[in-house]
């Protein structure tokens, strides 16, 4: 069974920082690539996002190149090791924790939980039976598939308006279609979207079905649009938030709040539980950006340095 200092659950930005931090306090340092429940690559949610704009030392690079820019610095460090496996089980040893993946078992004398989160399904008849033929997730990653298309977006946030722009991209026409009045976006994409002749918005609407054979062909909507509720569009995309991935949490006693966020101080990143940290999208914060993943992780690899190094002392 392998040990190490610090085992890091979710290769996202949040994680790749605190595995470079903990590198740099001398950690050996794990970082598994898949958390519990998500099937997101080293670089995690970031690298869905088609441009960065608000990451402080970059003006502007895509999703994908700032995440490997922090995925080769925690490389470089000869004791952290990124490892693409799911962790399955987390328990509480004598020694610190065991955390099983389908390939291995590890044991850790710390743990962050940097798992993050993923896509809320939307949960209407077709929706699930048409996923990945017409029913998608990721625009950046499937945008290219429906060039000269007519597609739609679900969702108001501002994830949702960078969808329909980058959709906008490939797409001969894209409606944004959100249940409340007006989409909740940074106002510098509100402007992007309300600027691009491709988009428009359907407010005060909800899907209630999606239609196809074998690929989406309509969507009903639960009011008439243009007099009518059935709507015919090629694809759709759906960005009504996240679900929290703090299932392997949950066992171990670790605090959570009404969102299944784990709770954390948010001075040092430490749970109610010894040796247990959460950083980033899985932390009970209500700003949640790269940036601020990044500061949470390093903050918890310096805090479970702190922890190690005092377990140590005491021992002695």
């Amino acid at each position: 069974m392998k040990e190490y200092d610090f085992i890091i659950l979710g290769a996202g930005g949040t994680g790749l920082a605190a595995g470079m931090y903990a590198a740099r306090l001398g950690l050996k340092t794990l970082i598994l690539g898949f958390s519990h429940g998500s099937e997101l690559p080293v670089g995690g949610v970031i690298t869905t996002t088609n441009i960065v704009e608000n990451y402080p030392g970059f003006k502007k690079l895509t999703g994908s190149e700032i995440a490997k820019k922090l995925e080769d610095h925690a490389r470089s460090y000869d004791n952290v090791k990124i490892s693409e496996e799911k962790a399955e089980d987390v328990k509480k040893t004598k020694s610190g924790f065991q955390v099983k993946t389908e390939k291995s078992n590890y044991v850790g004398k710390t743990i962050l939980f940097a798992t993050g989160t993923k896509w809320r399904k939307l949960d209407v008849p077709g929706a699930k039976e048409l996923e990945n033929k017409g029913v998608n997730y990721c625009a950046l990653c499937d945008g290219p598939l429906f060039k000269d298309k007519i597609v739609g977006v679900v969702g108001g946030s501002d994830t949702a308006a960078k969808d329909a722009l980058v959709l906008a991209e490939h797409a001969k026409k894209v409606y944004l279609i959100y249940r409340k009045e007006k989409i909740r976006a940074e106002p510098i994409n509100i402007k992007r979207v309300d600027s691009n002749k491709k988009i428009e918005i359907i407010n005060n609407t909800n899907i209630i079905e999606v239609k196809g054979k074998d690929f989406v062909e309509f969507v009903i909507f639960d009011k008439p649009y243009k007099e009518k509720k059935e709507f015919p569009i090629q694809g759709l995309f759906i960005a009504i938030g996240h679900m929290v991935l703090s299932d392997l949490a949950k066992p171990l006693g670790v605090k959570l709040n009404e969102k299944n966020e784990i709770i954390i101080d948010h001075k040092d990143s430490s749970t109610n539980v010894p040796g247990v940290f959460a950083a980033g999208d899985v932390a009970d914060k209500p700003f949640k950006q790269l940036i601020t993943g990044v500061a949470e992780g390093c903050t918890a690899a310096h805090s479970a340095f702190e922890y190690i190094t005092k377990s140590a002392l005491e021992k002695n």
